[in-house]
């Protein structure tokens, strides 16, 4: 369990950075650079015997959309929101990994589905005084661009390798980073001022901690993490790195909240995330339990 502690902590700053420290670059260079240093830090481990082209290449593009574009929406959203606003949006991203993984089996879940409907009253709880704002209403929609491009990786992903068990995570998991540069790196050739683009000490700092530390490191302790957990506590875990970003938003990085509708809204939006785990650990309790071992 230390290691799920440790991400979530990694994870949680990891906004207030951002928006700190890197909302004046292009979000197309932030996420290559990003991802470029997770990808070097994960090559060392790549092993791609047994590993055949149409495999590779179907890995590669689930990362370029589940890395690439969730990353280039994700970071450009910083423009529109604060850092907790952004947090606080990416709650929707296990309900949409509910909802496309019942659609990819052709059925539908009124449960799924009120725990949506509940999330979105409790961001709108949230902020109910900036409901009309068209940063706000932007940005929102921005996030929810990311949260999808990342719960159509993760079911990608996971029916991608059930053919392969034979397959280690790390073995392949280059791959993904390697076709979330790609995808990354295209749009920053067009958008990056790559003439006059200058870096700070500080964002460097900031961009290696992003790509090594939350990203590549934070990622394999997870990774580890996870098989030592049962299925519970790490659906609590999984949505227990919202509050601590926001928390880390608020408390370290000086960010205004209406703090009673946060509460408010947040609990609400927790309750959600509840009715959907526990909607998905009555339907499948083997496969969810299996999967931690």
């Amino acid at each position: 369990m230390i290691y799920l502690w440790i991400v979530s902590l990694l994870w949680a700053f990891s906004f207030g950075l951002i928006k700190g420290q890197l909302t004046g670059l292009d979000a197309s260079f932030v996420a290559f650079a990003r991802l470029l240093l997770a990808a070097l830090a994960f090559l060392p481990f790549l092993r791609l015997r047994g590993v055949d082209r149409r495999l590779a290449l179907r890995l590669a593009l689930i990362g370029a959309v589940q890395y690439g574009l969730m990353y280039v929406t994700y970071i450009y959203s910083f423009r529109f929101l604060k850092a907790y606003e952004v947090a606080l949006f990416t709650i929707f991203t296990p309900l949409y990994v509910t909802l496309i993984n019942d659609a990819y089996r052709r059925r539908l879940n009124g449960f799924s589905l009120l725990a949506t409907v509940m999330a979105v009253a409790g961001t709108a709880i949230v902020q109910q005084a900036n409901l009309l704002s068209p940063d706000l209403t932007r940005g929102f929609l921005i996030v929810q661009i990311s949260n999808l491009c990342f719960a159509l990786g993760q079911v990608a992903y996971r029916e991608v390798m059930r053919p392969h068990p034979q397959l280690k995570d790390g073995q392949i998991f280059g791959l993904l980073y390697l076709g979330g540069t790609l995808a990354a790196g295209l749009p920053a050739l067009f958008t990056t001022p790559w003439a006059t683009l200058t870096l700070l000490p500080n964002q460097m700092l900031t961009l290696l901690y992003l790509g090594v530390v939350a990203s590549a490191v934070g990622f394999f302790l997870w990774n580890v993490g996870a098989r030592k957990v049962n299925a519970g506590t790490l659906a609590i875990f999984n949505d227990l790195k919202i509050p601590l970003a926001v928390a880390v938003s608020l408390v370290f990085f000086g960010e205004q909240a209406d703090l009673p509708r946060l509460l408010i809204g947040g609990v609400v939006v927790l309750l959600a995330l509840a009715l959907n785990e526990w909607n998905v650990r009555r339907r499948t309790p083997l496969r969810m339990a299996a999967s931690t071992d």
